[in-house]
């Protein structure tokens, strides 16, 4: 995997998360950017793998979302004061910096971030990306 790989998935993460934040909540933060970029980052390097199904990669990147969300509104929320998110009015939440129905919305997300992380590969490998779902002739 080429560091050009990485920085254009970062990228990628960086303003479709943002945009993502901006659609749903009207604004977001700078941690926020720098997340969603770490997150396609490291979602790109899952599904550079083979044997990487669209289920294990949904789960799997649901699981590590989540993860790095506790950490990150552990350090933003709670030792910063910033804010920036409080889940503690949703069901199955933990400290309200993560609960179970976003990490559904995580699971949920992992599929376009998928079909991105294909496109990317396509691009930087000069091949045509391989197709989640078969393609049956009509």
């Amino acid at each position: 995997m080429k560091l050009s790989q990485l920085l254009f998935s970062f990228l990628m993460g960086y303003f479709c998360y943002s945009l993502v934040e901006i659609v749903l909540r009207g604004y977001t933060h700078w941690t926020m950017c720098l997340t969603g970029g770490f997150v396609m980052t490291i979602l790109y390097a899952i599904n550079s793998r083979r044997t990487m199904t669209l289920m294990k990669s949904c789960a799997l990147g649901s699981l590590l979302i989540t993860m790095i969300e506790l950490a990150v509104g552990i350090f933003d929320n709670i030792i910063m004061h910033w804010n920036v998110w409080d889940y503690s009015n949703m069901p199955f939440n933990f400290l309200g910096q993560i609960c179970i129905p976003f990490s559904a919305f995580w699971f949920v997300l992992c599929i376009p971030a998928r079909l991105i992380c294909k496109h990317i590969s396509a691009r930087f490998c000069n091949k045509k990306a391989v197709p989640i779902v078969s393609e049956q002739p009509m």
